[in-house]
């Protein structure tokens, strides 16, 4: 263990911040070659919906929900003219429920009325849907439609981001900032899908693997009893 604390330290300390961040993108690729968005949808619609569920719960949960409501919504023409109590019931399990289900069917009726029926493949146009933030706006850009408009922020990032040394601020907004700065565009989601990836597995909140951590040796924060 000594020894490769020793080499942790030894080897964080001779690269830059933002060499440090294209070796950990690197290791993340090899480590999670497959990884992409967890969450189950057949349109950029269905993508919206699951990624606004999502907010405060596990896609796990948001998939075990999903098929019923886009079975009985399946489009955004159906979710504009749901019954709001019956959305409400579909998406209860979520957790926040009424706000989230108010929120798919304002946003949908947005997009039939302002954006002929389709999700806007435009960050500042996507931002106006009731409950869209930066969070969900880059994920239905990046999986919907290849667009790397900027670097998804989830719990799994931000505590990862913070941990790593990769960004001193808090707020998702400025850690999103930092962390364009320090990878190239074409790579943003892929930080960010791996990155999750590897909060699940290995770099959890509590209790965090460090022996088994294949980014050790670049992260400050390793075999610190207290991480941040």
């Amino acid at each position: 263990m000594g020894a490769k604390i020793i080499s942790v330290i030894s080897t964080r300390h001779q690269l830059s911040k933002k060499q440090r961040a294209l070796e950990i993108l690197v290791r993340l690729k090899r480590l999670y070659p497959d990884a992409t968005c967890s969450l189950n949808y057949s349109t950029s619609v269905q993508l919206l919906v699951a990624t606004i569920l999502s907010a405060q719960c596990t896609d796990e949960r948001v998939n075990l929900v999903t098929p019923a409501l886009f079975s009985r919504f399946p489009d955004a023409a159906s979710l504009a003219n749901a019954d709001l109590v019956e959305l409400e019931t579909l998406v209860r399990s979520t957790g926040f429920y009424r706000n989230k289900a108010k929120n798919i069917k304002s946003a949908c009726q947005m997009i039939v009325t302002e954006f002929s029926g389709e999700v806007p493949h435009v960050m500042e146009q996507l931002l106006q849907l009731p409950g869209v933030a930066r969070k969900t706006a880059n994920v239905v850009l990046a999986h919907a439609y290849g667009i790397n408009a900027g670097v998804t922020v989830d719990t799994h990032v931000k505590r990862l981001s913070q941990r790593l040394d990769l960004t001193e601020h808090s707020d998702p907004i400025r850690i999103e900032r930092d962390l364009m700065l320090l990878l190239p565009q074409p790579e943003w989601e892929n930080w960010s899908i791996r990155l999750i990836y590897h909060g699940r597995a290995i770099c959890k909140a509590r209790s965090p693997l460090c022996v088994a951590c294949q980014l050790s040796d670049l992260c400050p924060s390793a075999f610190d009893d207290t991480p941040s």
